[in-house]
């Protein structure tokens, strides 16, 4: 949604793909909705952008993520990193505070990719009916701040690997 580096969504394309087992395939590039903007807050209300985005699901689409280079929010939470709907179809991720910038850093593209990585199992996680995981290597694990997406392994811990791949297998997914 917006501008997103085309390298960045080519990488991510491969990497999903491989780790998921399933094809995976980028879409053109969807406006973010006005009305999703909070003004009191200067940010994005998640919630509004996965509704628009659910309009145009593609027919062939298991699943959807939409990656957005804005600060997401909803309502009750400062901020999100991403939302997904549980059990559902569509997740969002925004880039915004995966970025060192952000936060007085020096730009580092690795740690940059590797935030948008984990975030982007962890919301389609969540569509495939995952919910935060105890397992601390676990991508489902809940990521309050952005040290704490660091601190995550690269994947599903074992329970949730399974819990995805029988989800595909009954054709839930």
């Amino acid at each position: 949604m917006g501008p997103v580096d085309g390298h960045l969504l080519q990488t991510l394309q491969a990497d999903l793909q491989r780790t998921l087992k399933l094809r995976v395939k980028t879409m053109g590039n969807m406006l973010v909705p006005d009305e999703s903007y909070e003004r009191g807050r200067n940010q994005y209300h998640s919630t509004k952008i996965l509704k628009v985005m659910l309009v145009d699901v593609p027919t062939d689409a298991m699943k959807i993520l939409g990656l957005i280079d804005k600060d997401l929010c909803i309502p009750i939470l400062t901020y999100v990193f991403g939302e997904a709907q549980l059990g559902g179809t569509a997740s969002i991720v925004a880039l915004a505070r995966l970025r060192q910038e952000f936060h007085g850093l020096p730009a580092d593209r690795d740690i940059f990719y590797e935030r948008i990585r984990k975030e982007s199992l962890h919301e389609l996680g969540h569509t495939f009916g995952l919910t935060h995981c105890r397992d601390p290597e676990c991508v489902m694990c809940l990521a309050n701040t952005v040290m704490d997406v660091d601190r995550k392994g690269r994947g599903y811990c074992r329970e949730c690997e399974y819990v995805i791949a029988m989800t595909i297998d009954s054709g839930g997914g």
